[in-house]
């Protein structure tokens, strides 16, 4: 007799750092994850992705808040706050730690980029998708006594996942791309987190990085559909590197088109043009909203 396991509903979420306000880009990614789960008979879930708490503040966080409810934007109780989970991302590292796949590098960022301008000077240095140049340090060479040394005197250091040797327990990673890279891949996509070398995963003063703390957060809220920016398609690469080392479910993808100014470039948090709050108080309504990011007005209740 065969056995039926009923589905579970799709689970979205949309995740803004309360660094600034929100501007038409975060309304177009907020909208269509909120239309996705309402169509799909899903739930979405509002993540405040607030680890960063010399950016983060509470009036931006009350504006998302207010923001996405004059959209008709509605989510899930409670909302999850990263700085309230902090113990979470902890026990994530201690486990990759555990694995041996983490080290503690010491360089500041003034000596990365002597260290970078050096090498680049000898002949060039790669640099990650995001155009930022690879680690350069030896960290990894220190023997266990010179980190434990340096720790104890109370240098500052960031936690790096040595890449490597986490390819070599990972083994080939592929996720399942709903939406459109920037080449246009689709479908079965394979993973290529090298190019982003031995990224940090958490620091001294900051236990916890967004690379560690949005794939922990996706897997403890269940989410299966992440839909998001283009600009966080090559990311994905290290996500679910993250995803196969703690054993964690993979869910899907869908990486959406970015909103541009006239120049050209990403809307930026201080670009008022595209503020929400400014769009409202010129007289903006959420239908017109819509219209201006194209997507489909919601149908009436």
């Amino acid at each position: 007799m065969t056995e039926f396991v009923e589905a579970m509903p799709p689970v979205f979420r949309f995740a803004p750092s309360p660094n600034g306000y929100l501007h038409l880009g975060h309304a177009y990614s907020a909208l269509l994850n909120a239309d996705l789960a309402r169509q799909s008979g899903g739930q979405l879930l509002l993540r405040i992705e607030d680890i960063d708490p010399a950016r983060c503040r509470p009036e931006f966080e009350a504006a998302i808040y207010e923001d996405l409810g004059w959209l008709g934007i509605t989510w899930q109780q409670p909302v999850r706050r990263q700085s309230e989970h902090l113990a979470d991302y902890g026990v994530a590292l201690d486990t990759l730690t555990g694995l041996g796949l983490v080290y503690p590098s010491f360089e500041s960022r003034a000596e990365i980029a002597r260290l970078v301008a050096q090498r680049e000077h000898a002949g060039g240095w790669p640099r990650d998708p995001d155009g930022a140049p690879l680690y350069p340090g030896t960290a990894k060479q220190l023997s266990s006594g010179e980190r434990a040394r340096l720790i104890e005197q109370g240098a500052p250091y960031a936690l790096r996942l040595d890449m490597s040797e986490a390819l070599a327990r990972a083994g080939e990673l592929a996720w399942s791309e709903q939406g459109e890279g920037p080449a246009g891949e689709r479908g079965r996509v394979v993973a290529n987190p090298q190019a982003w070398g031995d990224v940090i995963l958490a620091r001294k003063e900051t236990p916890t990085s967004y690379h560690l703390s949005v794939v922990i957060d996706d897997a403890l809220q269940g989410v299966s559909e992440v839909v998001r920016g283009a600009d966080l398609f090559h990311a994905t690469s290290v996500h679910v590197l993250l995803q196969k080392l703690l054993g964690l479910r993979q869910p899907v993808y869908r990486h959406h088109r970015l909103l541009m100014d006239d120049s050209g470039h990403k809307l930026s948090k201080s670009t008022r043009a595209t503020g929400l709050r400014e769009l409202r108080a010129a007289g903006a309504t959420p239908d017109d909203i819509r219209r201006r990011v194209g997507i489909p007005l919601a149908p009436l209740s």
